[in-house]
């Protein structure tokens, strides 16, 4: 649970509000009731709606991993609830998972998603939940939904061809490497040229947020994949990183060093992302961080024990619920797009993106001196409040 005592605090949140918050409204757990070649046994669907006082929709991601527990799309659902009411979207939080291994052939791939837009129809079709792309899934994917469906809004993060958003697959990317650059100037008093960052993680959003910082002109000198990773002292070509991952699957042997993941999170560096997964640092690496700033492209990949020490040894953390939230500001707009017909550029997509995060980063700032809090605590406090506005105009307290 991401609320605490200080938080509630902050909001003066009702009793009443704190129960709703503290607990999902409501949990949907499934089995995918159909043949699927080369799989044992069952695949099991968590859908997991943790508020939904500023909806519905319910907005969050589908993930698609052999390890996904419910107890894991709870927890990304509540992130969900903080970061929609953060970017001020008209979302209540939701999640889902699929308990199966991502790296299946694509074609087995496609009738997991068949069968999962199948068990969860009624909350697809009656628009109460909207998934994206997520950890192990893509735009492919979302076409598969959108194929049982036939409703252009029931789903976001599709394919341009049929109503996609162009920069929707580079968007929490950009909005990362915009926080960034933003956090270095506030916190660093540099350019975001003039640092040093490492990268964790090299899919969807660590790729990106590689190459708009690149372009920004800030030197990457380390990115890891799951397999390992690569270290230059002297910084990476991220472009021929890309093609040289594409080709070999891993960004392990692209001259440098080798280096492990675990090292990585170490490195003498100013600007640590971690963009793969959740709970990376914890309470038994966190007193080794050596950068100075922390912006997370992952959801929670900070533990609670290491946030606090973090803390104690003067890190910013910039939270995942702001940082990593241009998918979702992005996701909005080609879901009210879907339902008007519209269409939109990426240069559009990506002006949208920066506005909203930019100012909800000056609005947690702001909140964060004048209160003498943590980033996380103040984006939590402002979150909250909006929700439990929310749940006032609708007389639910």
């Amino acid at each position: 649970m991401l609320l605490d005592e200080e938080i509630v605090k902050l909001v003066g949140m009702p009793e009443k509000a704190y129960k709703l918050l503290s607990e999902p409204d409501r949990i949907i757990r499934c089995r995918i009731r159909r043949h699927i070649p080369g799989v044992k046994g069952f695949i099991y669907v968590y859908l997991v709606y943790h508020s939904a006082a500023r909806g519905p929709p319910g907005k969050g991601g589908v993930r698609m991993s052999k390890d996904v527990t419910l107890e894991e799309v709870a927890q990304l659902a509540e992130i969900m609830s903080y970061k929609n009411a953060l970017m001020d979207l008209p979302f209540g939080g939701a999640k889902s998972g699929i308990a199966a291994d991502s790296n299946l052939p694509p074609e087995t791939k496609q009738i997991i998603m068949e069968g999962y837009a199948h068990e969860l129809r009624n909350e697809l079709l009656s628009g109460n939940y909207v998934p994206a792309p997520d950890l192990g899934t893509g735009p492919r994917e979302m076409a598969v939904i959108f194929g049982e469906t036939h409703i252009r809004e029931s789903v976001t993060g599709k394919p341009i061809g049929i109503g996609g958003l162009p920069g929707r697959k580079e968007a929490t990317g950009y909005g990362v490497s915009v926080i960034s650059e933003r956090a270095v100037q506030e916190f660093l008093k540099k350019d975001i040229s003039d640092v040093t960052v490492a990268v964790q993680g090299f899919g969807n959003v660590g790729s990106w947020t590689c190459e708009f910082l690149s372009k920004m002109g800030a030197k990457i000198v380390a990115v890891s994949d799951v397999q390992g990773g690569t270290f230059c002292k002297d910084g990476i070509d991220i472009e021929e990183l890309k093609k040289y991952s594409r080709e070999n699957g891993t960004v392990c042997g692209f001259g440098g060093s080798r280096i492990t993941n675990e090292k990585l999170l170490e490195l003498d560096v100013d600007l640590l992302v971690p963009a793969a997964v959740g709970n990376v640092i914890t309470k038994e690496n966190a007193g080794n961080i050596k950068a100075d700033l922390i912006v997370e492209g992952a959801n929670a990949p900070v533990t609670k024990d290491a946030d606090e020490i973090l803390l104690k040894n003067r890190k910013i953390v910039v939270p995942d619920f702001l940082a990593n939230a241009g998918g979702v500001v992005a996701s909005y707009d080609e879901w009210r797009k879907g339902k008007s017909g519209s269409k939109t550029k990426k240069e559009e997509t990506f002006a949208t993106i920066k506005e909203t995060l930019l100012e909800a980063f000056e609005e947690t700032l702001q909140f964060s001196v004048r209160k003498g809090v943590s980033l996380r605590k103040s984006a939590l406090a402002l979150a909250a409040t909006r929700i439990v506005e929310t749940m006032e105009a609708r007389g639910w307290l």
